[in-house]
């Protein structure tokens, strides 16, 4: 069994949490494009949400990562999508790597004030010319002694305009393309680091996300994550935990919009009955209710590989996949649904659709985890297997 009482104990107080500290802002840092990351994460780690997998001795729980799984479930709740997106960045996606990789000196440094709250971390990885084709990024981290000298850029960063930090992937080497990649944390008020705007997004309205410029920014050697030249395998080691939470913050806000469409449509009148009475609106709803709930079982059988330390890349891929394709199909027909309110900025089904829309991007296309899977079945031309 993947949940104990354990679990239900967090998760009652991360629901409170919720309700009472981030929903009722929901709208305001929608309205503003940003919220107020330093304080929130600060609140929620002096309560340990940010720790729960990461080792004790750096500030966390100490948990496995069924602890993390159910938090990024719940997040889910949060009437947004940004937030939660930043949160799990501090939480699944900038930290994993440190946390498992990381000298004890790199990590009292940056991982153990990430876990607190005191810091906000962000990860590094696209950049305009490779976004989810990670093997071709062109930013460089030179060595000079006991130093990197990093130039070039990264696009879509997460947090980016409020990060303390970045996890950085950049070339250390001139090796072969799998090879010749470390991550490094990178302090974001180092000389040399710019922000060079915080971008105009679709939807995540209240993430702030930002292009970063690296001009001859120097950052001592021990601030590199694990050895030199790992940085791409750590990544992708990384990447199994950012989808499976990527995929499993999807669920309780997908319920969420099938409930409310439900109280809508029940609500809602035309030709003497409501929308709700017809056959194709509430075999609809049913549907995408048990899709969601097929999508939860991968998630979580998923999970309990990852805790048996077994590799799931395959089990994170396909749940990923599945998460983007879910968010589109099931926002798109509940927004059909609500008829001309759903097409006003001033309903939740709205937001979730333009929010959703991510999933099938960040982290890695619906076509980069579908090469990733016939890779894995030998079907992708040129692997083992294929004709």
């Amino acid at each position: 069994m993947l949940f104990t009482a354990d679990h239900d104990d967090i998760r009652r107080s991360l629901q409170k949490f919720i309700a009472n500290e981030i929903n009722p802002h929901v709208d305001d840092w929608e309205k503003a494009d940003i919220f107020p990351a330093h304080e929130l994460f600060k609140k929620m780690g002096s309560l340990g949400f940010l720790g729960l997998n990461k080792p004790v001795e750096f500030g966390g729980s100490g948990l496995d990562y069924s602890y993390a799984l159910m938090m990024a479930e719940e997040l889910g709740a949060i009437t947004c999508g940004g937030v939660p997106m930043a949160i799990g960045v501090q939480t699944d996606m900038a930290t994993p790597a440190l946390a498992r990789f990381g000298s004890d000196e790199v990590r009292r440094e940056f991982l153990a004030p990430s876990v607190s709250g005191d810091f906000v971390a962000c990860i590094g990885v696209s950049e305009p010319g490779a976004g989810s084709d990670v093997a071709s990024i062109k930013t460089q981290a030179r060595s000079d002694g006991d130093d990197y000298v990093i130039n070039g850029g990264k696009m879509w960063i997460t947090n980016g305009t409020q990060a303390d930090w970045i996890c950085l992937l950049a070339n250390t080497g001139d090796g072969p393309v799998h090879r010749n990649k470390s991550l490094i944390c990178v302090p974001m008020k180092s000389k040399g680091v710019t922000v060079a705007r915080k971008l105009d997004k679709m939807g995540m309205r209240s993430s702030d996300t930002a292009q970063i410029f690296f001009d001859n920014v120097r950052v001592p050697k021990r601030n590199r994550i694990g050895d030199e030249g790992k940085g791409f395998t750590y990544q992708m080691i990384q990447f199994q935990e950012e989808r499976l939470w990527g995929a499993a913050a999807c669920l309780k806000s997908h319920e969420y919009i099938i409930n409310e469409t439900i109280e809508y449509t029940r609500n809602r009148k035309a030709f003497g009955q409501s929308i709700l009475d017809n056959q194709v609106v509430h075999f609809k709803l049913a549907e995408m209710q048990t899709e969601v709930e097929l999508l939860r079982a991968l998630i979580y059988r998923a999970a309990e590989q990852l805790v048996a330390g077994e590799d799931v890349t395959k089990l994170a891929t396909m749940a990923k996949l599945k998460a983007g394709r879910l968010g589109r199909e099931l926002t798109d027909a509940c927004l059909q649904y609500w008829g001309g309110m759903g097409f006003t900025n001033e309903t939740p089904v709205s937001r979730a659709y333009r929010d959703s829309r991510l999933t099938s991007i960040g982290g890695g296309a619906d076509e980069v985890m579908l090469m990733v899977l016939c890779k894995m079945m030998g079907t992708l031309p040129g692997s083992k297997g294929s004709s």
